[in-house]
Order: C-alpha cells, then structure tokens, then sequence
C-alpha cells in the first residue's frame, strides 16, 4: 500500500508541473505570436489603468535583476529542479498539497528554463502596473512558495519530528 502512495504522491507532482509547463508554454507562444513587444493590450479597457498585457523580456533574474548575468540562469535554475526533484523523492510528507506546490514550483522553474534555452530570455506578459511583468510560470514558482510556507507554519512540531520510513512513507508515532 505505502508503494502505491508512493507512486501517486510522484504521479501528481508531474502532473501539475506538465499542467504548469504548458500553461505557461502556451501562453507565452500565444503572447509571441499575437502581441507586439512593449504595446499594452487591454482586451478590457475599464482595467487598463491596472492591468494589460505587455509583451516584454527578461534576461535577468526576478524583476529584471542582474542581466549580466543570464547565462548563469539555466544552471541555477537546472539546481533548483534536481533540488525539488530530491525533496520529493527524500522526504517522506504526505501532504497531498505539498505535492500539489512542488509541482508548481518545478513546472514554473522548467517554464522559465526552457525560454532561456530556446530564446535566450524569458517572456512575460503579465502587467498590474504596480508590480514588475510576470508570466504564468512565475505565478505557478511563487503560489507554490506561497503554499509551502502555509504548510510549514502551519504543521506542528510533533508532525515535523516523524521519522520518515525508507520507502518515504510517514513512520509510526
């Protein structure tokens, strides 16, 4: 039974990040293909003072930071894909949301990866006016994070002191 939990927990992980991956492909094909860069589109005029859509790239990190130093990105990011990938396989939590978040970090993360590979630079397109653009797979990354501390804040410290068996299965009490 623990085998079968086990093979689930990894199943929805790749599950929602393949969901994430490709929402976030194919809105940033669609944004490409449609939108000209650095025009604002208000598809509804009465929220153009708060949000459009803008079609603009990023080489740097979040935010625009440091685009000196983009060919650095893939690896850094490539790191935090096997560091998600050995936390899941690791660490014996089963918390279905957990996995639900880890698959969001790690479909935004190969999101934003593979614009840097194919592209040489990430697109974005999401604009709120008060906040840099963003794209999906920043959304995914960040309400992933967002989920995760919920979850940590939240999870006593009898729940955080289990010993996790070898098959990742939570041990007895």
């Amino acid at each position: 039974m623990s085998f079968l939990r086990t093979k689930w927990r990894g199943v929805l992980v790749f599950a929602v990040a393949a969901t994430a991956l490709l929402a976030d492909q194919l809105t940033k094909a669609a944004v490409m293909r449609h939108l000209t860069p650095l025009v604002p589109w208000n598809p509804v005029a009465a929220l153009s003072p708060y949000f459009s859509l803008t079609y603009v790239t990023n080489t740097g990190a979040a935010f625009g930071l440091f685009p000196q130093l983009s060919g650095v990105y893939p690896f850094i990011t490539l790191t935090i894909v096997v560091g998600l990938l050995v936390f899941c396989r690791r660490f014996g939590i089963d918390h279905w949301l957990l996995h639900v978040c880890l698959g969001l970090q790690l479909g935004g993360a190969l999101g934003n990866l593979v614009d840097r590979l194919t592209l040489g630079h990430v697109v974005d397109f999401l604009d709120f006016k008060f906040w840099p653009v963003f794209n999906v797979a920043d959304s995914c990354i960040v309400v992933g994070v967002c989920i995760l501390a919920f979850l940590l804040l939240r999870a006593s410290p009898a729940e955080e002191a289990k010993p996790a068996e070898p098959d990742g299965a939570p041990g007895p009490a």
